[in-house]
């Protein structure tokens, strides 16, 4: 159920959810980003809502969020706390919150969230931030959404959504407008000049967006 803020143009970036892999990755640049935007998050006091993992790229950004000052409130539902996570790093969070299942985690992680990062990651990532993705052409929300292209991760993706559009299929394309930022110094001053565009309602493109 969706409730009618989610339609509402936010002006002011609180929290920012970042979608990322469970897994490291094999590009040390990966890691390197998610230290860097969990840094920049942390000294604007942007909080981090994610996925809860403590592992891979998860825990890269969640831990330089906490050790750079900032709050990590993870999300996760019950079945992968020990898949994705130690129960012990678990209890170093800001917040914890254990649900009943991947849509109750994925709905709170929306409800939480004031614009929407994607780091490198496996079809959970992709899956994720697809959806946030799709509720935006529905006109569900326009909340910021950004694609880290960290080392043109997101290239693939961004020609088959070009391939899409441009065969007809992405309807009301000007509804989905993620920017796509290869360097991670500049995701969350990014998303802080969208976030004070959109608010003011001029139009919000800023950066090249897919």
């Amino acid at each position: 159920m969706f409730i009618d803020r989610m339609n509402t143009p936010r002006q002011r970036i609180s929290s920012i959810c970042v979608y990322c892999g469970s897994q490291p990755g094999d590009d040390p640049e990966y890691r390197q980003a998610a230290r860097i935007l969990g840094r920049a998050m942390a000294e604007n006091g942007i909080d981090l809502v994610y996925g809860g993992g403590t592992k891979g790229l998860m825990g890269a950004v969640a831990d330089a969020v906490m050790s750079n000052g900032g709050k990590a409130v993870g999300i996760i539902p019950e079945f992968l706390m020990d898949k994705e996570a130690s129960r012990q790093e678990l209890g170093q969070l800001t917040e914890l919150h254990v649900t009943r299942d991947m849509h109750e985690r994925k709905h709170m992680m929306f409800e939480r969230s004031d614009a929407f990062v994607t780091l490198p990651g496996g079809i959970g990532t992709l899956e994720e931030i697809v959806e946030i993705m799709t509720w935006a052409q529905l006109g569900r929300h326009t909340k910021p959404m950004v694609f880290a292209n960290i080392s043109g991760f997101w290239n693939p993706l961004n020609a088959l959504i070009g391939h899409m559009r441009d065969a007809g299929f992405i309807h009301t394309a000007h509804l989905v407008r993620p920017m796509v930022i290869a360097d991670a110094n500049e995701i969350v001053p990014a998303i802080l000049a969208a976030a004070a565009v959109s608010g003011n309602g001029e139009d919000a493109d800023v950066i090249a967006k897919l």
